[in-house]
């Protein structure tokens, strides 16, 4: 029998490859169709179908007719098991490429794929860790032998692998904000490799831990060559948020601007307080900085936000053109915008903001059930 012929696995980063390439895929989704129509996977050259397990378990031939001829068909469910199955009746139906997705959409939702943005001096890069199951992004700066990561999600193996093979040592961890979408690993990752985490101090008042408060005037450098990251304070999705620009060049924007959309400031339950943050911090702080320098935010809300190679990132002066949250020139209008009819608030969101103050300490499985689902941080994200 051919490879072909059996049912064959395809790992997170097969997927994700695929999604970045615009490759041809179709998916045969067998979640709940409330939980498929919360989530599911996306991308240029997919095509997906939800048909419940539960509707296939007497057998696949509702099934077959649906399913393309000649295409790749990857068949989905949460945790795998599933998936196996349905793929297996697929395979003795007699179709052929049929894939399971290795790990479900757990392993779908914590997968990151890293993405080089740029070289940087003395042989330093900055990388983006996509994660594309969930929307966060989160960045390695590397330079002489050292690196900072920012807005670190909680599989911190990831990036302790990646420094590995880059022969560098992880030296800081950098939070932009405090997060209430997704589980920091900022402050564990830098625990265990013995870094500096920082974290703004507006945002820290409840934290239960150790922590640098990262603010204006503040560097914080990276490498013999001394990349600086300074610091930008950006408040209005938090009152703390706090951006970076890397290297003169590259700016970080955390969840306050996204190539897209732009940051909802309602997730303390402040959004009228933190809207006229908002609209200054883009309208006037940033307005003031160079047109030139490279937007790298630390989400996206739809796949048309990749670019080349799977990159998320776009000019400044490009977003001040586009972006339609920098388009509002009435400040009452710009208000009700971003505190109205806003897409739901992030899952367990109130418990993950928890979390990261360090009051809360979930189990891994309990961590995971907390973040599943797309991040919802953007104000136009539906």
């Amino acid at each position: 029998m051919t490879a072909q012929e059996k049912l064959q696995a395809m790992t997170p980063h097969e997927l994700a490859q695929i999604v970045i390439r615009e490759e041809e895929l179709f998916i045969l989704d067998v979640r709940n169709q409330s939980d498929f129509q919360e989530w599911k996977i996306d991308g240029k050259g997919i095509e997906i179908i939800n048909i419940p397990y539960f509707d296939l378990m007497d057998g696949v031939e509702s099934a077959l007719e649906k399913l393309p001829k000649g295409k790749k068909v990857l068949v989905v469910c949460a945790k795998e098991g599933s998936s196996i199955f349905v793929g297996e009746q697929l395979v003795e139906a007699g179709m052929r490429d049929v894939f399971y997705l290795q790990g479900g959409m757990k392993a779908w939702s914590e997968h990151l794929e890293p993405v080089k943005v740029a070289d940087l001096q003395d042989g330093g890069a900055i990388y983006q860790f996509v994660r594309l199951g969930k929307g966060c992004l989160s960045y390695m700066i590397l330079s002489g032998g050292e690196a900072v990561i920012v807005d670190t999600a909680r599989m911190t193996d990831a990036y302790e692998m990646f420094a590995l093979a880059k022969h560098v040592t992880i030296t800081h961890t950098v939070d932009t904000h405090l997060h209430a979408d997704h589980i920091s690993g900022g402050k564990k990752l830098a625990d265990k490799t013995g870094a500096t985490y920082w974290l703004p101090e507006k945002d820290a008042t409840e934290v239960q831990f150790d922590y640098e408060a990262l603010a204006e005037g503040k560097e914080v450098t990276v490498g013999t060559t001394k990349i600086a990251m300074l610091p930008v304070y950006s408040p209005g999705h938090t009152i703390g948020s706090t951006s970076l620009i890397v290297d003169d060049t590259y700016f970080l924007t955390g969840d306050i601007l996204f190539v897209e959309s732009i940051g909802r400031p309602d997730l303390a339950g402040l959004a009228e307080d933190w809207a006229g943050d908002l609209r200054d911090t883009l309208y006037h702080r940033y307005k003031e900085l160079s047109s030139e320098l490279i937007v790298l935010p630390a989400h996206f809300g739809s796949i048309t936000e990749l670019g080349e190679g799977g990159l998320v990132s776009a000019r400044l002066g490009d977003l001040f053109a586009k972006n339609q949250g920098l388009q509002i020139t009435d400040e009452d209008e710009f208000r009700r915008i971003v505190s109205e009819n806003l897409p739901p608030q992030p899952r367990s969101y109130q418990e993950i903001r928890q979390t990261n103050m360090g009051k809360l300490s979930p189990n891994e499985e309990e961590q995971r059930a907390m973040e599943i689902g797309p991040n919802r941080c953007a104000v136009h994200e539906s």
